[in-house]
């Protein structure tokens, strides 16, 4: 089955079109794999509107907030579907080369691989590693329970509740998704020589009030998944959660 690209997004309609769709372009992913996901009629409006027509398949009216948008994008495909997820400001995706990194130009390839690799493995949901940061990325790909970013993934479509994430992680919905998806399966796919350029937390997308947010996840995470979250605050004191390593099952 050919996979398709799911790209939720909100209020970002510039940057799309200079990230991610860019970044899909130049990696020869057909435009017909591509759908954009809004959270209003305004905003389908507006990114109608904008957006090059020869840079994507279709705009969906979805729902707002990243934990519900991913459930419903979950929804509107048939179940078996192979999906891309990814963030709507993606500048590239690269790959470790020695100790650097470089850009990987052939996506639709990588996508293609990616899903054959997760078939062979028996799993359902592959992902990349979640820091930008050569020094601590390594070749190895593993099977074991690692972070699953939301940035880009890959999974193959089941319309289960049991993998739907609460609306209480809604800012680390990637977290419970991860451990959903390992409960489930006994394990997740991980490229760890393979990462994105992104800007975190930037302008749009999530919005708002991060701190809280983060901390009432944080909070939900611990209090639902005591023995395999652990919280952290960074040096800005942003609250943070961890997973607990475990092997595959």
């Amino acid at each position: 089955m050919s996979y398709i690209v799911a790209i939720p997004t909100y209020n970002r309609v510039n940057e799309i079109i200079h990230k991610t769709l860019h970044t899909l372009y130049e990696g020869n992913v057909d435009k017909n794999k591509i759908y954009l996901f809004v959270a209003n009629k305004k905003e389908y409006e507006i990114y109608e509107k904008n957006i090059p027509k020869n840079l994507y398949n279709k705009i969906i009216i979805g729902k707002k907030g990243i934990t519900n948008q991913r459930i419903f994008i979950s929804k509107y495909f048939k179940e078996g579907q192979y999906i891309v997820s990814m963030d709507d400001d993606v500048e590239r995706l690269e790959m470790l080369k020695g100790d650097r990194l470089i850009k990987l130009n052939e996506l639709n390839l990588f996508f293609k691989n990616s899903f054959e690799l997760l078939k062979k493995e028996k799993l359902n949901i592959w992902g990349i590693y979640p820091v930008r940061n050569p020094f601590f990325m390594y070749k190895d790909i593993t099977t074991d329970l690692r972070f699953i970013i939301g940035v880009t993934f890959g999974y193959i479509n089941r319309h289960s509740k049991i993998l739907y994430p609460s609306i209480r992680a809604e800012t680390k919905e990637d977290y419970e998704q991860t451990i959903l998806f390992f409960k489930q399966d006994g394990g997740v796919l991980r490229f760890n020589n393979i990462t994105a350029k992104t800007k975190f937390n930037a302008e749009g997308g999530l919005g708002t009030d991060r701190y809280e947010r983060n901390k009432n996840a944080a909070d939900y995470l611990k209090n639902k998944y005591s023995d395999i979250i652990t919280i952290f605050e960074r040096k800005n004191g942003m609250p943070e959660v961890k997973l607990k390593r475990l092997n595959r099952i």
